[in-house]
């Protein structure tokens, strides 16, 4: 039996529709009701299993009032998702119909009917376009019933005579299928084809084109920099700076090497490393999260713990479908440090958007509204965070125009796990590869090529493969089978499905693989070999086991209800070898997937740099509350409350504080997941810092502060800045060929250089995106500092006042005359206020920025204290 069902919320808990009428009402005033129904098309199920379901799946008696046919007429349309995103509802159904009637051949597809009073005919045209994404959704036509039939999937072709493709046919064939990697990486290949003798197969160049992709190998940033010149004001400061960093270079013996962004991103930690001022870093073959090894101290007890974090960006899928887009940023934060086996227990968000107030009606082509944008993305994010059970007690929005060119969309995760739970050793010959977790779909094809492309009007109609709704039920399973150290003392390796898929993802794992595609657990049928091998579906992991171990660990899987199959093994042919329906679909040496594509060069020149606009309005009534009207000083309390921040109970400080919980918490501050443990004392503490009105005027002293900020957070809630490690988000414009525009984030990299230098600290991971740009729009120069420390309970404090009669110190920060900071006097402050702050002297701490009208720009510090506090020197 097929059947269709409509089901609406009883009055008061319909909260759905209200939002709706509120949304729909900005854009048609006449507008006098909204009611939005649930629609289920349910396939492969007879009368007596629907009876059996129907109350307990489809409808809650007390809540729900079902309808078996369209309840409604009048002006009204329905909306579903489009075929092959995922649909959580109707996933969901079909899993409590195989649990309650044991048929698992039953499906589900479910859609939305929204009925309107108060509008025209013409009037939904508008409506539709405002409700209806057409990345993830299209309009249902409720005259169809039916499941659309799975397709046949087509051989994977081969290119014929790509290899003798003149320079014209080569760049006609590059044009015609709209690659992400350069017309120089492609004729590298056909130059590597011609050695093979033979011509690529369409999956080999797909391959390619996303292992080489700036996202998964971050090419910008690994680009020669060449003929670099400083010019203005600045000139004499940038040139001191960039020789030290060539001092560094030497000392380390990479004088030979490119110089680089990446090189300039990592320069201070490998620096600090040799040294012996890092030595709590540790380094292997698995480089998905920063990891440093602690010292846990709980039940009055010590042990040895790795702290793991990682920042993550979806800029790209969030502008283009914003609930997916979030949800997945969070999702793919999550698994970088779960790969390292770690339980992920704290998150922090951080956003970047144009007016959310703007009118619909002045939406630019080919984009979504920001309002649309920034109240999905907030919907996706804490959707999934509030799912899998993560606290994230730092939610942030930072509004400039500059990110109407390209939202940015920014989470940040810390796990932790003993060291003893953790084992890394080399795949060998023989080895085990197994998938585990979500079925893979054609969500997310393209997505690591396409994230690394700039924005048109056609992108929001053309990129509907390239993002995907999370499932973060799925990864929660991957959350409570890692934390079982008989688990992750099987695994030897691993690595986090992320952009790129199996290709990626088990293409990095070891040198030489044999992997087989007809294995891979799908979503349904119809995937071609080359689907298979790029598609980016969420919530997948690939672990290396060694072959005694591949049964055990399948069976650990299945107690958490996780698929999981061996899909490759380990060889040592020095080949990446793909196989699907009995072809060699990709067969490629992993001395030429490891060239990354052809080396690339750009000359740079830095000319951008102001001096930073002193502007101390005076002291007033008008410009207290002008300051206060500021979109980036108003509380963002109501976003806040989106997220469960006290989850897992390891919380410390509550995201607002003060008597009347409006105070916000300098960042974040948690205790380690320690199970069983009766009283943890050691505490990860995490925080953010940047500028974007600092980094526009001068995106040198923007990131220089935006590492002073992330520091001075943590200090402010009782964390030693001596145990600081950072890890750094980059964001640009797309940079083109204009030396001009590459200067932007060379000099971000040399102020941030020049802060870890001088405080001794070092950023031992980041992540980059370039394509940041939209027409003649782009995103500021953003360049975030993420600080991230161990620390002890019983130190942290909150920033707001304690009780009448504390007395108020200031510490007022003088930059230097180029108007870098300060570095010398601002340790002396941080040594000054944690020591205090142990002493129990301080008892609240608060950085100044925006929203402190009464101090001018260079103020820094406000302490609020029970003791008299001498003033720093």
């Amino acid at each position: 039996m097929n059947k269709r069902i409509f089901v609406e919320k009883r009055g008061i808990f319909d909260v759905e529709s209200p939002k709706i009428f509120d949304e729909v009402k900005a854009v048609i005033p006449s507008i006098q009701s909204v009611k939005v129904y649930n629609v289920y098309d349910i396939f492969g199920l007879n009368d007596g299993d629907f009876e059996k379901v129907v109350n307990s799946t489809f409808v809650d008696p007390v809540t729900d009032i079902l309808h078996e046919e369209n309840p409604e007429e009048g002006i009204y349309f329905a909306m579903e998702f489009l075929p092959g995103q995922y649909d959580q509802r109707a996933d969901s159904a079909q899993q409590c119909i195989a649990l309650l009637t044991e048929n698992e051949k039953s499906k589900v597809r479910s859609g939305k009917l929204i009925k309107f009073l108060g509008v025209s005919e013409s009037d939904l045209a508008k409506i539709k376009d405002l409700l209806i994404n057409k990345v993830e959704s299209q309009e249902k036509d409720l005259s169809v019933f039916d499941f659309p039939e799975d397709e046949t999937p087509s051989k994977v072709l081969v290119h014929e005579n790509f290899i003798n493709f003149d320079d014209s046919q080569l760049e006609t064939f590059y044009k015609n299928h709209g690659f992400a990697l350069g017309l120089d990486d492609l004729k590298f290949i056909q130059d590597y084809f011609r050695t093979e003798e033979r011509n690529p197969t369409e999956t080999e160049l797909k391959v390619l084109d996303t292992y080489w992709s700036d996202h998964c190998r971050h090419t910008t940033f690994e680009t020669e920099l060449s003929n670099i010149e400083f010019e203005g004001e600045f000139k004499h400061t940038l040139e001191t700076i960039f020789n030290d960093y060539i001092e560094k270079r030497k000392f380390l013996g990479r004088e030979l090497k490119p110089i680089s962004l990446m090189d300039l991103a990592t320069v201070c930690a490998r620096y600090f490393h040799k040294t012996g001022n890092l030595e709590n870093l540790v380094v292997s073959d698995e480089i998905n999260a920063c990891t440093i090894q602690i010292e846990a101290e709980y039940d009055g007890k010590k042990e040895p713990w790795y702290l793991l974090f990682k920042n993550e960006t979806h800029n790209h899928p969030t502008e283009i479908e914003p609930f997916g887009g979030a949800s997945t940023c969070l999702g793919g934060a999550i698994r970088d440090p779960l790969s390292g086996r770690s339980f992920v227990f704290q998150a922090m968000r951080l956003t970047g958007a144009a007016d959310v107030l703007e009118s619909v009606d002045k939406t630019l082509p080919g984009k979504l509204p920001q309002k649309t944008i920034t109240k999905q993305a907030a919907n996706g994010y804490s959707s999934y965070g509030n799912q899998i059970g993560l606290a994230t007690t730092m939610v942030s929005e930072i509004y400039d125009e500059g990110y109407k060119a390209k939202r940015m969309e920014v989470g940040f995760v810390t796990g932790a796990v003993p060291v003893d739970w953790v084992r890394r050793e080399k795949p060998e010959a023989g080895d085990s590869i197994i998938i585990l977790g979500g079925a893979t779909g054609r969500d997310g094809v393209g997505g690591a090529s396409g994230s690394s492309k700039e924005q048109d009007e056609t992108s929001i109609h053309t990129m509907s493969s390239e993002v995907q709704k999370g499932n973060a039920v799925e990864e929660r399973k991957i959350q409570r089978l890692f934390r079982n150290p008989k688990v992750t003392r099987l695994i030897k390796k691993s690595n986090d499905f992320g952009a790129g898929g199996v290709s990626v993802a088990i293409g990095e794992i070891a040198d030489s693989l044999e992997v087989n595609l007809d294995v891979l657990p799908l979503k349904y049928e119809g995937l071609n070999g080359t689907e298979l091998a790029i598609s980016e579906s969420q919530e997948r992991m690939a672990v290396v086991v060694e072959p005694k171990d591949k049964d055990q660990f399948i069976k650990f899987c299945e107690a958490e209800n996780i698929v999981a199959v061996e899909v490759a093994k380990v060889t040592d042919s020095g080949r990446m070898q793909m196989f699907w329906k009995g072809d060699k679909i990709v067969d490629l040496s992993r001395e030429f997937l490891d060239t990354n594509g052809c080396s690339k060069s750009q000359e740079v020149k830095i000319t951008h740099l102001n001096e930073l606009k002193e502007e101390t309005p005076a002291f007033n009534e008008e410009n207290f509350l002008k300051i206060l009207a500021d979109k980036n000083v108003a509380s963002q309390k109501g976003l806040l409350e989106m997220f469960d921040s006290s989850i897992g109970a390891t919380t410390v400080a509550m995201p607002l504080g003060g008597k009347y919980q409006q105070t916000l918490m300098e960042g974040s501050a948690q205790t380690l997941p320690i199970l069983g443990a009766k009283n943890i004392e050691t505490v990860s503490f995490a925080s953010w810092g940047f500028d974007a009105e600092i980094s526009k005027q001068n995106s040198l002293l923007g990131a220089s502060y935006a590492v002073v900020e992330s520091v001075a957070k943590i200090v402010s809630m009782g964390g030693d800045y001596k145990n600081i490690r950072l890890s750094f988000q980059e964001y640009f414009e797309k940079l083109g060929q204009n030396p001009e525009k590459w200067g932007k984030p060379l000099a971000s990299l040399l102020g941030a250089y020049d802060a870890q230098m001088n405080l001794g600290l070092a950023a031992i991971g980041g992540k980059d995106s370039m394509s940041g740009t939209y027409q003649d729009l782009n995103v500021p120069p953003t360049l975030i500092s993420f600080a991230c420390a161990n620390g002890e309970k019983k130190n942290v404090i909150s920033p707001e006042f304690k009780q009448a009669g504390n007395k108020l110190s200031f510490f007022n920060h003088i930059p230097q005359e180029n108007g870098l900071p300060n570095y010398e006097n601002l340790k002396t402050v941080f040594e000054f206020i944690f020591e205090n702050i142990k002493a129990g002297k301080i008892i609240s701490v608060k950085t100044l920025k925006e929203e402190t009208p009464a101090f001018n720009e260079e103020n820094f510090l406000k302490i609020l204290a029970d003791k008299n506090v001498a003033s720093q020197k």
